[in-house]
């Protein structure tokens, strides 16, 4: 399956943006599908994962209670969500998929086959 992300911008702290990334060749119907972001000069970092069977979501601390993931019915389409977004949010976001992730590993970049373009989003304070 290919990924597409799109949805990035630049905006100012406080505002909300909504990411997508959609599947073609294959659908988010099993596995996990996740966001990882990457700030200039850091390694990328877990953001958000969905468990596609069942739709349990989980988030890193610091994006818990603004950022919501979730998937279409459909199944083509997995979004990012993001609210009172800050300086610190700033980054090149992806997103990735898997069909075979375990739940004790998709917080890590390896658990993920399936990787998307990434899309810039950046925050002004």
């Amino acid at each position: 399956v290919q990924l597409q992300a799109c949805g990035g911008g630049l905006v100012q702290a406080g505002v909300s943006l909504r990411l997508s990334c959609a599947a073609s060749g294959g659908t988010f119907s099993s596995g996990y599908a996740a966001w990882f972001r990457q700030a200039p000069g850091k390694e990328r970092d877990f953001v958000s994962a969905i468990r596609l069977n069942g739709s349990y979501t989980y988030y890193a601390d610091s994006v818990k209670g603004r950022f919501t993931i979730s998937r279409d019915n459909a199944k083509i389409t997995v979004y990012l969500q993001m609210n009172n977004l800050k300086p610190e949010d700033t980054a090149v976001y992806y997103c990735a998929a898997s069909h075979t992730a375990i739940l004790s590993s998709i917080r890590t970049e390896r658990a993920y086959a399936n990787w998307g373009q990434g899309t810039q989003v950046t925050v002004s304070s």
